[in-house]
């Protein structure tokens, strides 16, 4: 499946341009707006790509992209529509832009489901350690561990492997 056949529901395509589209006809006949005045500060990053409607959240760390360059996305979306899910449903969070603990992340996603990839319990300041691929249940909340995302991502037999990891942890975590 390629960027051509990739189809996104309206309300995520809708969440990705909620500040930057304009409707001309409403602004046809009106006197130009001045622009607000500049601030020092950037600005801030949303928190996550998604819309967590079924609060699985999923943890990257790439300092090189906002959430996820295009090669991840494409694998986490082939990944989520496997589970039966879209990306609506599902909050992709990159801790690199977004250093927040489990408290941090609780308190504003709430998730049910933790897909965390190539990051240690520590890392968010989890009190226990796990195994990769090991669901474990903790503060109502189910966690999956799993290694590096992009070495899933060729095609090769350890890519092959560590995926068909991930799958079966998967199915489990999902009732598929």
């Amino acid at each position: 499946m390629g960027f051509t056949n990739l189809r996104l529901p309206e309300h995520v395509i809708a969440s990705l341009y909620k500040d930057d589209l304009v409707v001309m006809d409403s602004i046809k006949n009106k006197a130009p707006v001045p622009a607000p005045a500049k601030t020092e500060a950037a600005p801030e990053k949303p928190l996550f790509l998604g819309n967590n409607l079924q609060h699985i959240v999923i943890l990257v760390n790439d300092s090189n992209a906002v959430h996820v360059d295009d090669a991840a996305l494409n694998f986490l979306t082939n990944i989520i529509q496997a589970c039966k899910k879209n990306l609506g449903d599902v909050a992709i969070v990159n801790l690199a832009h977004h250093a927040l603990g489990y408290a941090e992340l609780k308190a504003k996603l709430a998730p049910k489901y933790l897909l965390l990839f190539d990051i240690a319990p520590s890392d968010i300041k989890l009190p226990f350690t796990v195994p990769n691929y090991q669901i474990q249940q903790f503060d109502h909340c189910q966690f999956l561990f799993a290694g590096n995302m992009l070495s899933m991502i060729p095609d090769t037999q350890e890519a092959k492997l560590e995926k068909s990891k991930l799958w079966l942890s998967l199915k489990k975590m999902f009732n598929l």
